[in-house]
């Protein structure tokens, strides 16, 4: 088994985002980071799953945009890495019909969890029925012995820590914390803000204070894109992550149809995997309707 070291991957930085509504979203109840957290993976994989683990939820991460962000990558390696991931329980394609103020409508968001999960947790969570459980009870509360510091002013006192010209005096973080605030009320990862405060130093920093400050000034991220309003999820199915095959999700084990996992093609270009799409498709009818009425 390969070695992987995540914090040898790629940092997220600019990385563009999906059209609104699609795109990167956090699987709930996942476990705190770790260095090892896809130590599992092939180097190849483990360096791209830590790189979409640190990107903001509605980020692009289709196999095109990755290999566009990640240049020791191209587009078909990204594909074979995202169906890998699928595969080891780390992603899951879902496309929900929804009903917005603007009508109903289909919508394509990619699940992603650092926390390799199987297929029968997949199964519950695209039925709805588990916002699943936290990996263990919580701990009896501990006193804090001081304010606890805020991930702005923790995102700042790290600087130094991925490289020394920047680091920062306890009251440089305390000045410079409003604006990284600023910051992550934009959506921004602290990973995100470290990078872009890190990345591209000059030889010498004489200030860096001076310099982040300029940084959080002028690289201010835009504002998120805002979710449509009062939106209704009907229904739920999964896509294969190789083919975009829909199909309820104990018909693709680790993310994959049929087809993709080299099994038997389907017997009838109306049945899929084994479930009625023409008697889907009514029930979703009747569902917009009941839902309109």
């Amino acid at each position: 088994m390969a070695s992987a070291d995540s914090s040898a991957a790629p940092r997220p930085s600019a990385h563009p985002l999906a059209n609104p509504g699609y795109g990167k979203r956090s699987a709930p109840a996942q476990s705190p980071r770790r260095a090892d957290d896809f130590a599992h993976l092939p180097k190849r994989e483990a360096a791209i799953a830590a790189y979409i683990d640190r990107l903001p939820d509605g980020a692009a991460i289709d196999a095109k945009t990755l290999a566009k962000c990640l240049p020791d990558y191209g587009q078909m390696a990204c594909g074979t890495a995202l169906r890998k991931l699928s595969e080891a329980g780390h992603l899951r394609r879902v496309r929900e019909h929804v009903i917005t103020e603007d009508g109903a409508r289909w919508v394509t968001r990619t699940f992603f969890s650092r926390t390799a999960r199987e297929d029968a947790w997949w199964e519950a969570f695209v039925r709805g029925e588990a916002e699943p459980e936290p990996s263990a009870a919580a701990p009896a509360a501990i006193p804090a012995p001081a304010p606890a510091r805020t991930p702005a002013y923790n995102a700042l006192a790290s600087l130094g820590r991925t490289d020394p010209r920047m680091t920062l005096s306890a009251a440089d973080c305390a000045r410079l914390e409003p604006l990284a605030a600023g910051w992550l009320a934009r959506d921004a990862d602290p990973a995100y803000l470290v990078q872009a405060l890190t990345a591209g130093l000059p030889q010498w920093v004489r200030s860096p204070a001076a310099l982040a400050r300029t940084r959080l000034e002028t690289k201010l991220p835009p504002e998120p894109s805002p979710e449509p309003r009062s939106e209704i999820t009907i229904s739920r199915l999964v896509e294969c992550t190789d083919c975009g095959r829909p199909g309820p999700p104990a018909a693709l084990p680790g993310g994959l149809c049929r087809p993709c996992r080299g099994e038997a093609t389907l017997a009838s270009p109306g049945d899929l995997d084994g479930v009625d799409v023409s008697a889907w498709a009514g029930r979703l009818r009747a569902a917009a309707r009941n839902s309109k009425g």
